[in-house]
């Protein structure tokens, strides 16, 4: 089996790649072309875990696999990660184990990467000005995968932590600023930032809305990222009010987000609003964007299928450009 740490797997695929295999496999989704199981939840109370099982099967992309999540608050103690992960990737035709792959960047990656392309989808194409809320460990992902599909000139960068916010900005100069011709830099006034931004990303795990759907200006594409439990309300509800097309990644994860179970509650949005899926829009069966005037929105809680999907488009990719270690029972 092919063994790629994080590094390898940043060599062989590029967001742009990325970007493709999330649609492709949102398109198989909402074709109901895949089979994902309900994760398996286990706790382990003896030391404060959880360990997750995500598998999932998509006949079309020569995917099936699992990825195994754990989510440890006292690694902290251990100098170890709260939330390792890894990605085991089978051989459809044979039901070997194929790879073994970093699981935490490929969560990060195709995180990314459905963001890119809800916004790709969605926003308008001359969209310059991109505000990003959250600079935790799915930044990264978020900012490349938007400058990978919009030809943004300014980026704004807000976080609680105005420390970490100015360090990334730097970080993500270094790394994007020439390669994308673009500027990126903290913002001390984040209404202002929104008012002049076409699109909006917020990556937080935030139980409160991370800015004032009022500050939304006409035309705009906002990401909804953060929010994967029904306690996480990071968007406003005003934002799903205000915007003209509402899509998700999977519209059985609607009841995991608390940007919408929140606004459902307080009887101020109504599911049935819901567009559809992406994958609906992938594969032609509802509308996009049909004027430089609506807002659009989308929200992702995340899916097996994304995973598969990007892991078995890196493994393709490793295998051709022969990058990775090779482990023999």
């Amino acid at each position: 089996m092919l063994v790629l740490k994080s590094e390898e797997m940043k060599a062989v695929l590029t967001m742009p790649e990325a970007i493709q295999a999330d649609k492709d496999a949102l398109a198989l989704y909402s074709q109901d072309k895949v089979t994902i199981p309900l994760r398996v939840n286990l706790n382990v109370p003896e030391y404060e875990g959880q360990s997750l099982y995500m598998p999932g099967y998509a006949a079309d992309a020569n995917a099936l696999g699992v990825k195994i999540v754990s989510v440890y608050p006292r690694n902290i103690e251990k100098g170890l990660t709260s939330v390792p992960a890894t990605m085991v990737l089978v051989d459809a035709e044979t039901g070997q184990v194929c790879s073994i792959m970093d699981g935490t960047y490929l969560t990060q990656l195709r995180t990314g990467a459905v963001a890119g392309a809800g916004t790709d989808m969605l926003a308008k194409e001359d969209a310059s000005v991109f505000t990003l809320i959250g600079t935790g460990g799915q930044a990264e992902t978020q900012l490349e995968a938007v400058l990978a599909v919009r030809p943004i000139k300014q980026v704004y960068v807000s976080d609680l932590n105005k420390e970490r916010a100015e360090s990334f900005a730097k970080k993500m100069t270094e790394l994007y600023g020439e390669k994308y011709q673009t500027r990126i830099e903290t913002t001390h006034n984040l209404e202002s930032a929104i008012r002049e931004s076409d699109i909006i990303t917020s990556v937080t795990t935030s139980p409160v809305k991370t800015f004032d759907g009022e500050w939304v200006k006409p035309g705009a594409h906002i990401n909804g990222v953060g929010s994967y439990t029904p306690q996480m309300a990071e968007v406003d509800a005003l934002v799903l009010q205000r915007a003209s097309k509402v899509y998700c990644d999977t519209m059985d994860a609607l009841v995991e987000s608390g940007d919408f179970t929140q606004a459902v509650e307080k009887s101020v949005f109504d599911l049935a609003s819901v567009t559809g899926e992406l994958g609906d829009l992938l594969i032609g069966k509802t509308a996009g964007r049909e004027s430089d005037e609506e807002i659009t929105y989308f929200n992702t809680t995340g899916n097996a299928v994304l995973d598969i999907v990007t892991a078995q488009r890196i493994y393709e990719a490793a295998i051709s450009k022969r990058t990775g270690s090779t482990l023999e029972f």
